[in-house]
């Protein structure tokens, strides 16, 4: 049985998991979707003080009060920034860091930092604009290739997200570098997509690398081929010591 910690991107919770999840308990592993403050299902707790650290405190202390070891750490689109610091954070217990058509930054970057200048524009336009100039509205699931069955249900179901989780730098201090246990996987039916320069960067790098056929939310449109994946990537020693449950 392996452990995984599935995080979603900007403007998705923990529902967009659902398929992938299921399927991953079917086969007996332990699955841990959080929703991020602010986010999804706890949209609630929205407000112009989160910040990247608050998402990364969500992951980190998930992992920690939950005990978990070896865990498989997958980050979907802005969630790559997220699972980079949690990772960083806790790399005793992490056996794999999956990045999922997501953000690959280095220590110091935001996810504004390596967008194209006309989207980041875009995203400071909309928060300026519906708002209140600190949180973005949605993008259309149709801008992501959404399979056409999800589009409806998608646009419902994502929520506004806040402008500084993509402006603020992310810190590494180097302690998660064992690039043979880091996946990055390129969706390869997003038009215009933003990561396939991540993509080359990672096998430059020597990471693992795999292409999945259909549009940016890989785990609605092919979550099957996901599950795959996920599985290949999990490590297969248990090698991490579940940090102190104070």
């Amino acid at each position: 049985m392996a452990t995984f910690v599935l995080v979603p991107g900007a403007w998705h919770g923990s529902w967009c998991w659902a398929r992938v999840r299921g399927a991953l308990q079917a086969l007996g592993h332990d699955v841990h979707t959080p929703a991020l403050t602010g986010v999804g299902e706890r949209a609630h707790l929205l407000s112009r003080s989160i910040t990247l650290d608050t998402h990364i405190d969500d992951v980190v202390n998930l992992i920690r009060w939950e005990g978990l070891s070896d865990v498989v750490l997958c980050g979907h689109s802005y969630g790559g920034a997220v699972v980079a610091g949690a990772a960083d954070r806790v790399p005793e217990c992490i056996g794999a860091l999956v990045y999922l058509d997501a953000f690959v930054l280095e220590n110091g970057q935001s996810v504004h930092d390596t967008l194209p200048p006309a989207v980041r524009d875009l995203q400071l336009e909309l928060a300026r604009d519906v708002g209140d100039g600190w949180k973005v509205p949605p993008i259309p699931a149709e801008a992501f290739n959404v399979n056409t069955a999800d589009r409806a249900w998608v646009d419902r179901q994502c929520t506004m997200h806040p402008l500084a989780t993509f402006q603020q730098p992310l810190t590494l201090n180097g302690r998660f570098s064992t690039p043979q246990n880091t996946s990055f996987i390129l969706a390869t039916g997003f038009v215009e997509s933003p990561f396939s320069p991540f993509y080359e960067r990672a096998r430059a790098l020597g990471w693992a690398t795999a292409t999945v056929s259909c549009g940016h939310d890989v785990m609605l449109d092919q979550p099957q081929e996901l599950v795959d994946i996920l599985v290949g990537a999990a490590p297969t020693i248990q090698r991490c010591t579940a940090r102190a449950r104070t």
